[in-house]
């Protein structure tokens, strides 16, 4: 028998009155944008893009994550403003800070060698931290007129994230499926 596989992704997730604000602009485009698909996952920071997995070695991968993250210090996250990635993605977006940095590129490596998880778009272009209001479904015009109006809209959250979220695809959204605290304290 075939065990079967599920999609998942590993993200750092803000807290949850900053998820409720940033929700509240992706429902903003869904109104106004006709833009629905980023309400399919709770507002995140992407550090290992989706990837498939046995549920059969479910166990195995929650445990790497639990030695990976006890290694690393709870670190400080900054919103500020909005990006895009032209002609489809509008963003918050994440100062690039060397820690923040550091975890996603430690965790890629850690990743690969151990589980043999490869992102091979991430290793042929830079991390650029984001956390995405709208995408996929925004249609080239309707991109162009948000971007006029998010461009220069400011917007400033500062937060401290905890843990590494585990989310899986269930076919229809992203949930949460664990978190793995970060352990190490000064």
């Amino acid at each position: 028998m075939k065990s079967s596989e599920s999609l998942f992704f590993i993200a750092l997730l803000p807290t949850v009155d900053i998820q409720n604000e940033v929700t509240e602009i992706k429902q903003y485009f869904v109104e106004k944008y006709d833009s629905r698909h980023a309400l399919k996952s709770p507002p995140h920071v992407t550090l290992q893009p989706p990837f498939k997995w046995s549920t059969d070695k479910l166990d195995h991968l929650e445990e790497c994550l639990v030695n990976f993250s006890q290694a690393y210090s709870p670190l400080p996250i900054t919103l500020s403003g909005f990006g895009a990635f032209p002609p489809r993605v509008i963003y918050v977006n994440v100062i690039k800070t060397p820690e923040l940095l550091t975890l996603q590129k430690e965790l890629m490596s850690y990743l690969e060698t151990t589980l043999n998880i490869v992102d091979q778009v991430s290793k042929r272009r830079p991390f650029s931290p984001h956390m995405t209001v709208a995408f996929r479904d925004l249609t080239r015009q309707n991109f162009r007129a948000a971007w006029l109006e998010f461009e220069h809209q400011s917007l400033e959250y500062q937060f401290t994230v905890s843990q590494l979220t585990l989310l899986v695809h269930n076919g229809k959204r992203w949930n949460i499926k664990a978190e793995f605290p970060f352990e190490l304290t000064f």
